[in-house]
C-alpha cells in the first residue's frame, strides 16, 4: 500500500493527529528560530535591526511564495490523482512543479536585486531603517530560491503521506539558524549581516534535504527528465490553485506596505519595532492551527478525489473543533503573559510596555482563526479555485487593509492594532456563511442510500 492510501481508510482523528503534529512541530520550530533571530538582533543590534527584519520579511516571503503557491497547487492535484490512482498524472504534476519553481524563483530574485532600494522603500524601509534593511535584504535574496524550493517540496511531501519528512524540512533551517545566529552575530561580530547569512545558509541546507528525499529517500516521485516536460493543462491547473496561495501572499505583502507605512506615519520607527515583535509572536502563537490546517489538506484532498463524501464532511468538523480548542488556550496564555513574552525580545522598557498593550488587542479574536483558515483550505484542496481565492483574501484584503487605512484616522496608532481582531471576526463570519451556502456543491459526488444516511448524521 502506498503511504498516501491510508488517507482513505484509517480513522480520521488518528490521521489528523499524524499529519498535523509533525506540521505543527515544523511550524513551531520555524517560528522559534524567527523568534531567536529577532531576540539576538534586538539584544545585540537594537530596535533598528528589528525594524529592518520587519521590512524585509514580507518581501522575502512574497518572492519565495512562488514556490509555496506551486507546492500547494500541485499538492492538491497530486492528492486527488493519488486518490483516484492516476499515477502518471501525479508524476507529471511533480515534474511540472520542479520546472515552474526553479524558473519563477530565479526570475523574481533577479527583479528583487535590480529594484532593491525601490522595493525596500516601498515596504516601509525609510529613515534610519533604510540602510540596515538594504544590508539584510541583499544577503537574504541569495537564499530565496532555495527557500522557494523547500516550500514547494514541503507541500508535495505531505501530499505523498510523509508528514515527518516534511517536518524535517522545516526543522533543518530552524536548527541551523539557531546555531549560526550567536556564532555570526556575536562571535564574528557581523551584527545584522550575520543574522542574514545565518538565515540564508539555513535555507540552502533545507533545500538540499528536500532534494535528498526525492532522489535518494522513500519518495515515489523522482526528478527525471521524462516527467519534467511542461504540459499546459497541468501548468494551468497548478497555477489556478496555486494562485490562491500567491494571491494571499500578494495581499499580505500589500498589507505589509500599508501597515508598515501607517506604523511609520503614526508611530515612527518605534511602532515598526513593536509590530516586528508582534509579528514574531503571531507566527509562534498560530502554529497549532496552521499545523492542523496543513494536516487537513492532504486528507480532505485524497478523500475528495476518492469520492468519499462522508470522510470529507467529517474531517472538516474534526479539524475545526480541534483547532478552535487549541487556539482558545493560546489566547488565554497571551492575554495573561503579554508583558513577560515581550520582555524576552528587548530590554527597552518603553518598547516592552507599548508592545504588551498592542499584543493584547491584536490577539483578541484568536479563537476564531480556525474557521477562516480551514474552510479556505478546504476549497483549495478540493480544486474549487474561486471560493478558495475569495476566502483566502477575506481577512487581509477585504477587512484588514481597509481597516488599517481607516481606523487610525480616528484612533491613531491604536486604530492599527484594533484592525486585527475586527478583521479576524469578519473573516470567520464570512467563511462560515459561505460554507453554509455553498455546501450543496459537495452533493455533486454520487453516493448510495446508505452513505446518504451517514452523511445526514453529520449535518
Amino acid at each position: 500500500m502506498r503511504a498516501s492510501d491510508k488517507f482513505g481508510v484509517e480513522p480520521l482523528g488518528k490521521l489528523l493527529k499524524e499529519q498535523a503534529f509533525p506540521a505543527s512541530i515544523g511550524i513551531l520550530v520555524m517560528s522559534l528560530y524567527g523568534i531567536v533571530d529577532t531576540i539576538f538582533v534586538g539584544q545585540f543590534v537594537g530596535a533598528e535591526g528589528i525594524g529592518a527584519i520587519t521590512v524585509v520579511l514580507p518581501i522575502t516571503f512574497l518572492i519565495s511564495s512562488i514556490g509555496m503557491a506551486i507546492g500547494v497547487g500541485g499538492a492538491s492535484v497530486l492528492s486527488r490523482s493519488l486518490g483516484s490512482n492516476n499515477k502518471e498524472k501525479a508524476y507529471y504534476t511533480f515534474g511540472n512543479q520542479v520546472i515552474m519553481t526553479i524558473v519563477f524563483a530565479l526570475v523574481f530574485v533577479g527583479i528583487g536585486y535590480f529594484f532593491m532600494e525601490s522595493v525596500v522603500s516601498l515596504f516601509g524601509g525609510k529613515g534610519e531603517i533604510l540602510q540596515p534593511s538594504l544590508d539584510y535584504f541583499s544577503i537574504i535574496l541569495i537564499g530565496v530560491p532555495f527557500l522557494a524550493w523547500a516550500m514547494m517540496s514541503n507541500n508535495v511531501i505531505r501530499a505523498e503521506g510523509y508528514p515527518k519528512v516534511a517536518m524535517y524540512i522545516m526543522i533543518v533551517p530552524a536548527v541551523v539558524n539557531i546555531v549560526l545566529d550567536p556564532i555570526l552575530i556575536i562571535g564574528f561580530n557581523l551584527g545584522l549581516k550575520g543574522a542574514a547569512w545565518a538565515t540564508t545558509l539555513s535555507y540552502i541546507l533545507s533545500a538540499i534535504f528536500a532534494v535528498y528525499h526525492f532522489q535518494i529517500g522513500k519518495s515515489q516521485l523522482r526528478i527525471t527528465g521524462n516527467y519534467c516536460k511542461l504540459k499546459f493543462p497541468l501548468v494551468k491547473e497548478i497555477s489556478g490553485l496555486g494562485a490562491v496561495t500567491l494571491a494571499r501572499q500578494g495581499v499580505i505583502s500589500i498589507l505589509a506596505i500599508v501597515l508598515n507605512n501607517s506604523l511609520f506615519y503614526y508611530g515612527g520607527e518605534q511602532s515598526l519595532s513593536v509590530y516586528g515583535i508582534i509579528n514574531r509572536v503571531l507566527m509562534f502563537a498560530n502554529f497549532p492551527v496552521l499545523g492542523i490546517t496543513q494536516g487537513f489538506v492532504p486528507i480532505v484532498g485524497y478523500n475528495y478525489g476518492a469520492r468519499n463524501k462522508i470522510r470529507v464532511r467529517k474531517i472538516i468538523r474534526i479539524s475545526i473543533v480541534y483547532a478552535t480548542l487549541i487556539s482558545f488556550g493560546i489566547f488565554l496564555l497571551l492575554m495573561v503573559f503579554s508583558s513577560a513574552i515581550t520582555s524576552v525580545f528587548t530590554k527597552e522598557e518603553l518598547l516592552i510596555n507599548e508592545t504588551a498593550s498592542a499584543l493584547r488587542i491584536v490577539f483578541a479574536a484568536t479563537p476564531l482563526l480556525a474557521f477562516s483558515l480551514i474552510l479556505s483550505a478546504l476549497y483549495q484542496a478540493t480544486g474549487h479555485t474561486v471560493p478558495a481565492l475569495l476566502l483566502a483574501l477575506t481577512k487581509q484584503g477585504f477587512f484588514l487593509i481597509p481597516l488599517v487605512l481607516i481606523l487610525p484616522l480616528f484612533f491613531g496608532i491604536h486604530g492599527v492594532w484594533m484592525a486585527f481582531p475586527i478583521a479576524d471576526v469578519g473573516a470567520a463570519i464570512t467563511a462560515v456563511i459561505y460554507y453554509k451556502i455553498k455546501r450543496v456543491k459537495y452533493r455533486e459526488i454520487p453516493v448510495s442510500a446508505t452513505e446518504l444516511t451517514e452523511i445526514n448524521s453529520y449535518n
